[in-house]
């Protein structure tokens, strides 16, 4: 005669069945148990790299971020240069995902010339590709250059000696057009959007991706 086993009985085995690592009900938890975890760890680390990857990406097209008055009395200097180059200072403001908003000091080379001169000197600029600028490379017969070298981000600077822009980091140089004469850049000097108002000559800061001949935008003052 079949005598089924009491309640007590029945849940001792099944609890049984699952302390046994080796049974088929606890391997399958087991499995059930890390599947679940690492889709948890999964939806955690996208709802954190989010904020992250926002700050990273920028919200609009070159030219569209705000515009930063240059220092006056470098402006009137560059207006009455001629073959050197002048440093403009300014101050831009930034935000960060994680930091408030505050100003950071940035400046820009300033050259005299004239459309027609940039034009013959450097007709990428003003080319319906991507190594021209959606935005005037002469403003007021003048041109604002990027500090930043398009070999690597480096710094560079005006030489006198050798009549040049020159990046001291690789060794790039560039003519008083920003056109690149030597060394590993992969394009010329990166012009930025100028205009003036109220008197006051402004520009808007842009970066630009570096080692690529294209003018990729990468970021630009909000």
């Amino acid at each position: 005669m079949y005598n089924p086993p009491s309640d007590a009985a029945h849940r001792r085995h099944i609890a049984s069945a699952y302390d046994e690592p080796g049974t088929g009900q606890e391997i399958d938890r087991r499995t059930f148990m890390a599947n679940a975890t690492l889709a948890i760890g999964g939806i955690v680390g996208l709802v954190l790299a989010i904020p992250i990857i926002g700050s990273l990406v920028p919200t609009g097209g070159a030219g569209e971020g705000t515009w930063a008055a240059l220092d006056p009395k470098e402006w009137s200097q560059l207006q009455t240069a001629t073959d050197k180059p002048v440093r403009l200072n300014f101050s831009v403001k930034y935000k960060d995902a994680y930091l408030p908003e505050g100003t950071l000091d940035e400046f820009v080379w300033g050259i005299k010339t004239s459309e027609v001169k940039m034009r013959k000197a450097r007709p990428e600029l003003f080319s319906q590709t991507r190594a021209g600028v959606p935005y005037p490379a002469v403003v007021m017969g003048f041109t604002v250059f990027s500090p930043i070298c398009p070999h690597l981000g480096c710094r560079y600077s005006w030489n006198s000696d050798m009549n040049k822009f020159a990046c001291p980091c690789h060794g790039s140089t560039y003519n008083f057009e920003g056109v690149h004469e030597a060394g590993p850049a992969p394009r010329g000097l990166d012009p930025l959007p100028l205009r003036e108002r109220s008197g006051k000559a402004e520009v808007t800061w842009i970066r630009y991706d570096k080692a690529t001949p294209d003018r990729v935008v990468i970021s630009y003052a909000s």
